[in-house]
């Protein structure tokens, strides 16, 4: 018989969750919970912008709309946001090049 054919399992990898640990995976799914209610509150304030703040911050009100409507209750909307103004971002800098060019 060889010495690999004869293991032991010590399970010394294995450690067990400390009540830390345990107590911050339970509380993880209502602090995001509670993150995705506080931008929904945020989000919210963001109808009080007129259209030039928004374009501003590279959004359009047409943007807050779809972002509630994109979302779901328990989904966070700030994502769909970040999102549109990126895109928008990058579709102006795509752009800027070509409109120089026709002055």
């Amino acid at each position: 018989m060889r010495m690999i054919d004869r293991t032991i399992e010590l399970d010394c990898g294995k450690r067990t969750p400390t009540f830390s640990q345990r107590l911050a995976a339970g509380l993880a799914p209502l602090a995001s919970l509670f993150r995705v209610f506080r931008n929904r509150m945020e989000i919210n304030a963001l109808h009080d912008l007129n259209d030039a703040q928004l374009r501003d911050i590279g959004l359009s009100r047409a943007d807050l709309t779809s972002a509630f409507l994109a979302s779901t209750f328990f989904e966070d909307p700030s994502e769909h946001l970040a999102r549109s103004a990126r895109n928008r971002w990058r579709l102006s800098s795509f752009l800027r090049p070509y409109e120089e060019q026709e002055r």
